[in-house]
């Protein structure tokens, strides 16, 4: 799984700007006030080939009332949930009550921490750092946030001790086994599809959202073939999520279609395509995994809603055109056989194997087909293709100027070799590379034969230059 860090600390000592420096991003609002996060936000990072999880949370003052209170709360059951701590103070404040707290807290709770020294920028952080060792919890690590100094050294050490994501794929692909996630928001019928699925009361079902709390993962054998079946909690909006339970059952969510080969989203179909589906669908493509879509509650509609839900989905499901799609009822098991079909399909895309000779005599034929387009009056050539990955299928494309690739040219490729190799139910991704062109910097030697053809050459020139001037004076 996903390596979770939480970021935790007083208000105002910078957990937000560390949020957004880690993922990469500007979701958590930052300014120069105290308390401004009030909500778990929640976002992945990158570094090299290893991913991981952010939580933000909202300051610890130890004086909190009302709201304030509960999100206290949420932020020390964050601390439990993560598998590494950063906790935050302030350089240029030194120390604080709060801290005190916080760090007696984190001792007792025995969870891996990093204390970190923030906006230690312009100042010594020998001494931004003194009055922090006697917390016990190790030596303090001084960042400056703001600017990123620190920052990457910091993530690296912490991430040093877990496997990369090739490793983890490597180790989940011994187990030999098809993981599939189901995922939805919540009362959609998945804990109800789960059941149906392995013919048993697996998992609680019940008419109230948010009965399933965590990722549920379950092994089961079906015909000679073995399978992991992932129930995962509904993720609702964020104004609707009020139990801090269910905030960190999104990020077990968010874990579980990692960990998946293949994603089966349920989708209401009495409902229809909600907002929230759009933003579940767009994590599983971003994650590149395979994809089944499922149509719950099917049964029992008039013909003139289907239709409604079909035009619905014509529409607003054109960006996941290249998943199966089926019209279920969980609970009385019309459709769910076909399930299986589609997302082995799906698998076997996900996970199919081409040669290089394969891929780059279609990539001959298909810009044969339509040449790209050409740049300051030069054409981008794109001479060869091979495999780059598996889960979702990378194709990496070998040429020069493939930065200055259209995306309508990309658009182009991809819905070719999508079409050619039949590729279903998975996204594919296509990564372009140029090349360094092996006389840059290098001065052409001639030979002793190329310099006497030269130098007759120069020698003709001159001649027809006099030869000019001559019959120029005759005129004048």
């Amino acid at each position: 799984m996903l390596p979770v860090i939480a970021l935790v600390g007083r208000p105002n000592v910078g957990k937000s700007t560390l949020f957004n420096r880690l993922t990469r991003t500007r979701d958590a609002l930052v300014a120069d006030l105290p308390g401004l996060t009030r909500d778990r936000k929640y976002g992945e990072g990158r570094l090299g080939d290893q991913s991981y999880l952010v939580i933000d949370t909202g300051g610890i003052s130890g004086d909190e009332a009302g709201i304030d209170q509960v999100m206290a709360r949420q932020s020390l059951m964050a601390i439990e949930e993560a598998d590494i701590v950063f906790f935050l103070v302030d350089g240029r404040a030194g120390l604080n009550p709060a801290d005190e707290m916080i760090a007696d807290h984190l001792r007792r709770s025995a969870k891996p921490c990093h204390l970190v020294v923030n906006k230690t920028d312009g100042i010594d952080p020998d001494t931004a750092m003194a009055d922090f060792y006697g917390f016990g919890l190790g030596n303090p690590k001084p960042i400056a946030a703001a600017h990123g100094r620190g920052v990457l050294s910091l993530i690296e050490e912490v991430l040093a001790p877990f496997p990369t994501d090739a490793e983890q794929d490597e180790a989940l692909e011994e187990e030999r086994s098809m993981r599939i996630a189901i995922i939805g928001r919540p009362n959609v019928g998945k804990s109800t599809l789960v059941n149906r699925v392995l013919g048993e009361e697996r998992v609680v079902v019940f008419d109230q959202a948010g009965t399933t709390r965590d990722s549920i993962y379950i092994p089961y054998e079906r015909e000679g073939q073995k399978y992991t079946l992932i129930d995962t909690a509904g993720i609702r909006r964020r104004k609707h999520i009020t139990e801090a339970v269910e905030k960190f059952s999104i990020v077990k969510t968010l874990q579980a279609i990692r960990d998946a080969n293949v994603v089966v989203m349920v989708i209401d179909a009495r409902e229809g395509v909600t907002e929230q589906d759009l933003h579940l669908l767009g994590f599983v493509i971003d994650a590149g995994r395979a994809l089944v879509i499922a149509l719950n509650k099917w049964d029992g509609m008039s013909h003139d809603d289907k239709e409604k839900v079909r035009e619905q989905i014509r529409r607003r499901l054109e960006f996941v055109a290249f998943a199966r799609m089926h019209f279920i009822s969980a609970l009385h098991g019309t459709g769910v056989g076909e399930l299986y079909a589609s997302v082995h399909e799906a698998y076997d895309c996900a996970m199919a194997k081409w040669s290089t000779n394969k891929l780059t005599r279609l990539l001959e034929d298909v810009v044969a087909d339509h040449q790209p387009p050409s740049v300051n009056n030069h054409r981008i050539k794109l001479r060869y293709a091979h495999q780059g990955g598996s889960n979702p299928p990378i194709i990496v494309v070998h040429g020069n100027q493939t930065d200055s690739l259209p995306q309508s040219y990309k658009r182009y490729l991809e819905n070719r070799f999508t079409k050619i190799l039949k590729i279903r139910g998975t996204p594919i991704r296509f990564e372009f590379k140029t090349g360094d062109n092996p006389y840059a910097g290098k001065r052409n030697l001639l030979t002793a034969r190329q310099k006497a053809k030269k130098e007759r050459n120069m020698e003709h020139i001159r001649d027809l230059k006099k030869r000019a001037k001559k019959r120029a004076q005759k005129r004048d």
